[in-house]
C-alpha cells in the first residue's frame, strides 16, 4: 500500500479474489490512484461523505423507487480510467451502438439478419418490446436509440465486458454530472486547503486533462481543480445535437419537447435538469394535440408545432396487442408520416431485450463487417434446447435473469443463492425457458468506497452514454454505479446502490 495511506483507513481491505480498480493483487496502489489516495489519507472521509449526501439532498438530486423518493448517494472517491483504456472502450461502445441501431432498423425493415439465420425469428417476434406496427417505418440516420446507456463490468481478468444494453429510456447522465460537480468541488477545496501533498494531486490531475468546468463552462479564476476530461457542458451539447438530428428532413431549427410523466416518473429530477440545460420545454401527454398529421404542444408562450419528441415516459410501448397506448395514439400518426422525429423511438426495446444480448457480437459482424471491440458477458439463449440442457447442468454457476426484467428485479445469482432459490429457478426455467436467459457469473471489480469513515472495497459497474444522430458520440466516462453492501453485486440505486464520479484522463 502507498506509504502515506494510514493503515487504519484500509484495515480489512483485501484486493485478492477480485480485480480492484485502485490496488493490484499484491496490494500495491495502481499508479493513477497513488496521488488521489495520498490526498484522501488526510481527509475526514466520513465528514466528506456526509457533506456530499447533504449537498445532493439540498440540490434535490433524488430518484423515485418502489419505496418512495430517495436521495441519490454519491461516494467521494472517484473512479479513474486511463486515456488508453478509455480510447478502446469509446471505440467499442460506439461500434456496438451502431450495430444495435442497424438491428432495430432491420427488424422493422427487411429482417435480413433473421432471413439469413443469424438471429432466430423468435428472438424478435417474442420480444416484449417488439412493435409489429412499425414494419416499414424508417428513422433518420437509423438513429433509433438516440440515447443509449450500456452497462459495462470488469471481471477478475481486468477486461471490460458488456452486461446489458439499455436503449429505450436509459437514465443516469444527469446523476453522473451531479456527481462530477460535487466531487470535483470537494477535491478542489481539498487541494486549496490540504497542503503540498494534496496540491500535488490537483496538479497531477490538472496536467492530465482540461480544467473542470463550472456550470457557465469556464474554470474559476485562481483555482487548481482536479481535472479529468470535462463532461459539462459536453453532455448537453451531445444530447442537443442528437435531438436536432432526429428532426424531419428540411427542418433546420426544430422545436424539441421532452415528454414526461411528471413528478411520478422515477427520473423526474433528471428530466428537469436535461430540459433546463438543453433548453427544452417539458410537456405532459395532455399538452400534446394532433391536428391532422401535425403534432402541436400547448406551451406557456402559445400553441406551437412540434418537430421532435424526446420521449422519457415510463409507458414506452406503442401498442399492447392490437390497442394503441395513449402515448402511441398521440405520436404514431405524425411519426409515421414524417412530421415529427422521436427520440428514443418506439420499438428500440427489441434490441435491449436480454435475449437479443446473446447475439450482439453477431450483429456487429453482420451489419458492420467488423470484429467486436467489446465482448458481451457470455449470454445463453435458453429457448434453444441444446443450450438449455447445457445451462441446467451447471445452473449453480450461472446468473439467471427474466428476459424482460429491469432494475435487478428477478435476477438470481446462483453461486450466491440458497439451494432452495436455485431449485425454484430451475423449476421456473424448465416451465418456460423462453422467458429467461442465463449469463456467466462475473466477479465484478471493486473500488475503494467510504464506509463508516474507512475505505472498503465495494463492487462497481460502469454506465457510459452514447448519443446517436448523424454520428455516434460517446460521453467520456459516464456513471460508475456502486453497491454499498459488503459483497453485494447489484448496483441499482433502488437496491442500496449509489454512484461515483468517473474520471477519464487525457
Amino acid at each position: 500500500m502507498n506509504r502515506a495511506t494510514p493503515p487504519d483507513r484500509l484495515a480489512g481491505y483485501e484486493p485478492a479474489g477480485f480485480w480492484d480498480e485502485a490496488f493490484s493483487g499484491r496490494g500495491e496502489v495502481r499508479p493513477q490512484y497513488a496521488a488521489l489516495l495520498d490526498a484522501l489519507a488526510r481527509e475526514d472521509l466520513e465528514a466528506r461523505r456526509a457533506a456530499l449526501v447533504e449537498e445532493m439532498e439540498a440540490d434535490g438530486v433524488v430518484f423515485a423507487g418502489a419505496d418512495g423518493v430517495r436521495p441519490f448517494i454519491v461516494d467521494p472517491v472517484p473512479r479513474i480510467i486511463g486515456a488508453g483504456e478509455w480510447m478502446l472502450l469509446e471505440r467499442g461502445i460506439a461500434q456496438r451502438v451502431r450495430a444495435l441501431n442497424a438491428f432495430v432498423a432491420d427488424v422493422y425493415g427487411d429482417r435480413r439478419i433473421v432471413r439469413e439465420g443469424i438471429v432466430p425469428a423468435r428472438v424478435v417476434d417474442e420480444a416484449e418490446y417488439h412493435e409489429p406496427l412499425l414494419a416499414g417505418v424508417e428513422v433518420r440516420n437509423d438513429a433509433w436509440a438516440t440515447v443509449a446507456g450500456l452497462d459495462l463490468v470488469r471481471g477478475a481478468d481486468g477486461r471490460f465486458t458488456v452486461l446489458e444494453d439499455n436503449l429505450r429510456t436509459p437514465s443516469g447522465v444527469a446523476y453522473a454530472l451531479a456527481a462530477r460537480e460535487k466531487v470535483a468541488a470537494a477535491l478542489a477545496g481539498a487541494a486549496r486547503e490540504g497542503g503540498e501533498a494534496v496540491r500535488e494531486v490537483g496538479e497531477a490531475v490538472r496536467e492530465a486533462g482540461e480544467a473542470v468546468q463550472d456550470r457557465g463552462g469556464a474554470a474559476r479564476e485562481g483555482e487548481r481543480p482536479f481535472a479529468p476530461r470535462p463532461v459539462d457542458p459536453l453532455a448537453f451539447e451531445l444530447l442537443g445535437e442528437a435531438l436536432c438530428d432526429a428532426a424531419p428532413e428540411g427542418v433546420d431549427e426544430p422545436l424539441v419537447v421532452l415528454l414526461s410523466d411528471g413528478p411520478g416518473n422515477s427520473a423526474w429530477w433528471e428530466h428537469r435538469v436535461l430540459a433546463e440545460r438543453v433548453g427544452l420545454p417539458i410537456v405532459a401527454l395532455a399538452d400534446l394535440e394532433r391536428r391532422g398529421a401535425e403534432l402541436v404542444a400547448c406551451l406557456e408562450d402559445g400553441t406551437k408545432r412540434v418537430d421532435v419528441v424526446y420521449r422519457r415516459t415510463d409507458l414506452d410501448r406503442l401498442a399492447v396487442g392490437d390497442e394503441l397506448t395513449a402515448v402511441g395514439e398521440a405520436l404514431l400518426e405524425p411519426w409515421r408520416k414524417g412530421r415529427i422525429g422521436l427520440a428514443n423511438a418506439f420499438g428500440t426495446g427489441v434490441a435491449d431485450d436480454k435475449l437479443a444480448h446473446a447475439y450482439v457480437e453477431a450483429m456487429v459482424d453482420f451489419y458492420l463487417g467488423e470484429a467486436p471491440v467489446l465482448q458481451s458477458v457470455p449470454t445463453y439463449d435458453l429457448g434453444d434446447p441444446d443450450i438449455l440442457h447445457g445451462a441446467l447442468d451447471r445452473l449453480e454457476e450461472l446468473v439467471v435473469k427474466p428476459r424482460a426484467g429491469y432494475g435487478g428485479e428477478g435476477v438470481v445469482i446462483c453461486p450466491h443463492a440458497t439451494d432452495q432459490q436455485v431449485a425454484e429457478v430451475r423449476e421456473a426455467v424448465l416451465a418456460e425457458p423462453q422467458r429467461y436467459i442465463a449469463q456467466e457469473t462475473v466477479a465484478l471489480s471493486r473500488h475503494p468506497t467510504v464506509i463508516d469513515g474507512r475505505l472498503e472495497p465495494r463492487h462497481v459497474d460502469l454506465r457510459p452514454f452514447a448519443y446517436s444522430g448523424a454520428r455516434v458520440a460517446v460521453l467520456p466516462g459516464g456513471l460508475t454505479r456502486v453497491a454499498f453492501g459488503a459483497g453485494a453485486m447489484v448496483v441499482n440505486s433502488s437496491q442500496n446502490g449509489g454512484g461515483k464520479d468517473t474520471w477519464v484522463m487525457a
